[in-house]
């Protein structure tokens, strides 16, 4: 018990980002509040803080010491947060600038994956002329996404030329950048990384055309089987693939990792999450549980982390 409580007087003053102007607003403050309440529950001095207004000032008036960034989407995940905290030479939890920046963007990262030789589906990138018709023939059914958003916001499924057209006009309302990505049938798994360590794997299972927003963080009827019910060799197979993808592009400390199985058996990469959920919904906190961890253990690992070095 002394030295956990010399550990959490090592962390000193943590403020928990949250918030933001991203897309994934709502949701972020919803992963903070449950963060803020269980590390106040274990001691720790910890503030919450709405990145929405004057974070400069409210990290400098709060004197803090380090930062647990669960701020989803744009500003949180995407570099611009840890430049500023490196600025100001502040440690956060997570991975840096660049890990953060690349994985943010959907197709950079998949260009890594596939130097590398990691399988992810094939993809094109979509504009206002594109030849929707041609597209739709080389990929088949598509899964229209915006390059730089999390949470599935405005992804659509689509068939047809028509429905790819429209689903652009969506997906553009939300990023400038916007990707068809081949459909992948089969199933849907969640892989958490902590450390040095990959936790056991998740399958997801919807009544939804895909596990999207709805799937996410309102439904109640998705399925959650933790750990995923693979054969030994399919899962060190899967743990491997993620180690390998979060590893590829920079990313450290905890992340998660989302993977398309076909029928065939073979794992698809789709991408890197640096700063994942941790509502009542969110995968992290259930692997970490089939794993023996509780909510507030993995909170003070992920944080523990920070301890390492004094900035990023």
């Amino acid at each position: 018990m002394n030295g956990k409580q010399t550990t959490i007087e090592k962390l000193g003053r943590v403020a928990v980002v949250m918030g933001g102007n991203s897309a994934e607003r709502e949701v972020s403050l919803k992963s903070g509040k449950a963060v803020l309440s269980a590390l106040l529950e274990t001691g720790v001095d910890a503030v919450g803080v709405d990145a929405a207004n004057d974070l400069i000032g409210q990290l400098q008036r709060q004197g803090i010491d380090r930062v647990f960034n669960v701020l989803h989407g744009r500003g949180g995940e995407d570099g611009t947060l840890q430049g500023l905290l490196e600025f100001m030479k502040i440690p956060c939890t997570g991975s840096g600038v660049q890990a953060s920046a690349l994985s943010m963007d959907k197709v950079l990262t998949k260009r890594v994956w596939l130097s590398l030789g990691l399988s992810t589906p094939a993809f094109q990138m979509l504009s206002a002329d594109s030849d929707w018709a041609a597209i739709i023939a080389a990929l088949g059914t598509a899964v229209v996404k915006p390059v730089r958003e999390g949470s599935s916001i405005g992804m659509s499924i689509v068939n047809t030329a028509e429905e790819l057209q429209e689903a652009h006009a969506k997906a553009a309302a939300y990023d400038s950048e916007v990707m068809a990505e081949q459909y992948i049938s089969g199933s849907e798994f969640s892989v958490s990384i902590l450390g040095n360590e990959v936790l056991p794997a998740i399958e997801l299972r919807t009544t939804h055309k895909f596990y999207d927003y709805d799937a996410k963080y309102i439904a109640n009827d998705t399925q959650y089987l933790c750990p995923a019910p693979l054969s030994p060799a399919a899962a060190a197979q899967l743990s491997d693939l993620c180690w390998r993808a979060f590893d590829a592009v920079g990313c450290k400390g905890w992340g998660r990792v989302d993977v398309m199985r076909d029928g065939s058996g073979r794992f698809w990469l789709l991408e890197v999450n640096t700063v994942p959920g941790m509502t009542d919904h969110s995968l992290v906190p259930m692997a970490a549980r089939a794993r023996g961890l509780s909510f507030a253990e993995l909170l003070l690992q992920v944080l523990i982390d920070t301890l390492s070095e004094t900035t990023r």
